[in-house]
């Protein structure tokens, strides 16, 4: 029986020897003059491996830039204008970085020494201490503006920085006030440290459109040591040559600034920030009353003040937020506002120039939209009067209610965070 079962075990294992080795599963995927060979393996990993590429070498070095320096994914993985910002985001380090060097061997200078561009270079970065943490500490305090208005406090970071360097260019000029100069140079620059840094992830996250904020974040990051290392280069070569002098860095460091500026003014320009804060909020709403249309964060962003962004828009009702509520009403007045509109979380406050809405403590972005669309309407209703009467803010309290289903949906379609509302002042009230 034994014998019996092991000549049939010898038979299949011959058996098994005498078939055909299976080949292994693979295809060949062609794509933009790519060939790639793709199998599985004997455990079902799908393997892939280049087997011909036909591009032109400049094809395959965007592709290998992009892959570095771009989220993956890309264009289909960020918002509208993000190649805009990345490009100036570039320039912006180049001439940061190069003006760096060209303040660094100035106060070396006014110290009394005579550097050579590669201790400029160096010393860089010990020079950014002192003062600095100063500046830091003031700027820190104003972090809810800035989630407000990140585009305008970024530009205003800039301007800062580019201020502190070039008191650190005309140090020279009087070295008697080395101190004074390289520490209000420092201040500056430590102030624009921090405006910087906070306002980096709200413009981030206006681009992630898949959630993709940390892959943003990084191949940012990845464009920006790349364009400092490059403009510490340019700084060294400046610093050899046209710069040597004071009257080189007189004439090229201003130049540098403008550039710089003009930069960051088209990054945040190209930035299409899709929180609500009051600028944005009564640019949508006068959109809405005049062509019924919901506009997008891309819409916006060009027309978005970077310099003035709270002044009054008169289509969209003159409506002021952020006051003070002891400066908006007196106590008597305050319980017949809240009467008015007693399910709501805000009051409307009218005034001889504008319309005051104070928000409660708990209001967000969709609050915000109901009592800004109620002053626009009663604006409209009104006119001719100075101060809307009650029976007109009813009116429009229910012309609001009826539309402002819709209107929050396609808010929502169109990419905006209604769930918070950036009022920049943080004066709200309590009941």
């Amino acid at each position: 029986m034994l014998s019996i079962l092991y000549e049939k075990i010898k038979m299949q294992k011959k058996e098994e020897l005498d078939k055909p080795a299976q080949a292994p599963v693979y295809w060949i995927e062609i794509s933009d003059s790519v060939s790639r060979r793709c199998q599985f393996e004997h455990d079902g990993q799908l393997s892939v491996s280049l087997v011909d590429d036909s591009r032109p070498i400049a094809h395959r070095v965007v592709e290998s830039f992009l892959n570095k320096f771009f989220p993956s994914g890309y264009p289909y993985s960020v918002n509208e204008g993000y190649l805009r910002y990345t490009q100036f985001r570039a320039l912006q380090h180049l001439t940061s970085a190069t003006l760096s060097v060209l303040s660094t061997q100035s106060l070396l200078f006014a110290a009394g020494l005579r550097p050579t561009p590669a201790q400029a270079t160096v010393v860089s970065w010990v020079l950014k201490d002192g003062m600095q943490h100063v500046g830091k500490l003031i700027c820190s305090n104003l972090g809810a503006r800035m989630d407000s208005e990140p585009k305008r406090w970024r530009v205003l970071a800039d301007v800062l920085y580019d201020l502190g360097t070039g008191l650190e260019v005309l140090s020279p000029l009087c070295p008697h006030l080395f101190l004074e100069m390289a520490g209000l140079g420092n201040f500056a620059k430590g102030m624009a440290v921090v405006a910087a840094r906070a306002t980096r992830l709200p413009i981030y996250s206006s681009f992630a459109k898949e959630g993709n904020l940390s892959d943003l974040f990084a191949k940012g990051e990845a464009i920006s040591t790349l364009f400092n290392v490059v403009g510490i280069g340019a700084g060294i070569q400046l610093a050899s040559t046209v710069c040597s002098t004071m009257q080189g860095k007189l004439i090229v460091g201003p130049l540098l600034s403008v550039i710089h500026v003009y930069s960051v003014v088209e990054e945040m320009r190209a930035a299409p920030v899709n929180t609500l804060n009051p600028q944005r909020t009564a640019m949508i709403v006068a959109d809405f009353l005049k062509t019924g249309k919901v506009s997008s964060p891309a819409d916006l962003r060009y027309r978005e003040s970077l310099l003035f962004p709270g002044r009054l828009i008169e289509d969209a009702g003159n409506v002021k937020v952020g006051r003070a509520i002891h400066k908006v009403v007196k106590p008597s007045k305050l319980r017949e506002l809240k009467q008015i509109f007693p399910e709501e979380k805000f009051i409307l406050s009218h005034g001889n120039k504008w319309v005051d809405m104070v928000l409660m403590h708990n209001a967000t972005g969709e609050d915000a939209l109901r009592g800004w669309l109620v002053a626009a309407h009663a604006a409209e209703m009104e006119k001719s009067s100075h101060e809307p009467s009650t029976s007109v803010l009813e009116a429009s309290y229910q012309k609001m209610n009826h539309e402002f289903g819709p209107f929050l949906s396609e808010l929502q379609v169109k990419g905006w965070h209604t769930d918070r509302f950036h009022d920049g002042t943080g004066c709200r009230f309590a009941m």
